[in-house]
């Protein structure tokens, strides 16, 4: 089965009626907004991909257009994609927006400085005139330990790769955690003045795999499709009208200044397959059912089960509240 037949017959799998559940989630919104936080309304971070156009969408479904304010938060190394395309759902949807270039404020914090500091210790030739993505290799590889690896392109176009040892990986984590939290800072900000709710973004993909920085993109007063499937989040942009190319473009990190996919930064798999092994995992499907519905060896299912466990493990302490000695 190729990739297309997958994602179809995923597709089939995961299909919802998007008619009623989108009312489900505007009745969410509203009485979330309105009843439970009382506010105004609420301030959307704009990417220019499915997951927070789709927010933004609902929202204004709920709200209006006139409730929902967008932000558009970019810095030196987001593609100039997401400025385009986040403006045309903006357009698109007919709110009121905010643009603001953080790269002074990321500046400032020593974002670029640190991470460029522990890519250069792995790979010396690197420098501020090169390029950069981390990645993860994928579950569909031979069993072996999995390790995060930095890669950086010269700008005379020579591709260098090397493992991150420990502590260069956590200081390029630390560092480029920056600018989620710089972001929701700025959302924050807005929403204070407005006396509006801050809408979180996170599928469930990303929600219940940890994909989200603490105190960063994972905090929100609400998150309206964190219970979606990141197909079914494409089958909503399309229901909900919004334009092709959105609906069209493949889930990116938009973090490092290389292009780079969520699949070789985190997920290790296509949205979809993950999307269907979560689910089937859920309902108690073994590995070997989930392999033969998806025409899949058994032993990548199986790293895929185990890898789930192992995210979900690791990023418990991101869903977490802080600790009290006293707890009333």
């Amino acid at each position: 089965m190729d990739g297309e037949t997958q994602k179809n017959m995923v597709q089939n799998a995961l299909k919802i009626d998007c008619e009623s559940e989108s009312k489900r989630i505007e009745i969410a919104i509203q009485t979330g907004v309105r009843e439970k936080l009382r506010k105004r309304g609420v301030v959307v971070a704009l990417s220019g991909g499915i997951d927070s156009s789709v927010v933004a969408a609902l929202c204004v479904r709920a709200l209006g257009s006139d409730r929902v304010r967008g932000l558009l938060l970019p810095e030196k190394d987001s593609s100039a994609e997401t400025r385009t395309l986040s403006c045309a759902i903006v357009a698109h949807l007919g709110i009121q927006a905010e643009i603001r270039d953080i790269t002074d404020l990321l500046e400032a914090a020593g974002c670029y400085r640190f991470r460029d500091e522990a890519i250069h210790s792995v790979i010396p030739e690197y420098d501020s005139s090169c390029t950069c993505k981390m990645v993860l290799s994928s579950l569909f590889d031979r069993e072996q330990l999995r390790l995060f690896s930095i890669v950086v392109e010269t700008s005379e176009g020579r591709r260098l790769r090397a493992r991150l040892p420990l502590q260069p990986y956590l200081q390029i984590v630390a560092a480029t955690n920056f600018k989620q939290r710089t972001r929701k800072m700025l959302e924050y900000f807005h929403a204070d003045r407005l006396y509006y709710a801050v809408a979180g973004t996170a599928n469930r993909l990303e929600h219940d795999q940890g994909f989200f920085v603490k105190l960063g993109d994972g905090a929100a007063d609400l998150k309206p499709i964190a219970h979606l499937y990141k197909t079914q989040v494409y089958r909503m942009a399309r229901f909900l009208g919004l334009p092709r190319e959105i609906c069209e473009r493949a889930p990116t990190t938009d973090t490092y200044s290389m292009p780079q996919d969520q699949e070789e930064f985190y997920f290790s798999v296509p949205y979809y397959v993950l999307d269907f092994c979560l689910h089937a995992k859920n309902q108690g499907m073994p590995p070997e059912e989930t392999a033969g519905m998806l025409s899949l060896e058994v032993a990548p299912v199986a790293r895929i089960y185990r890898d789930i466990d192992a995210k979900r493990r690791t990023s418990e302490y991101l869903h977490m509240v802080p600790l009290l000695v006293e707890t009333s």
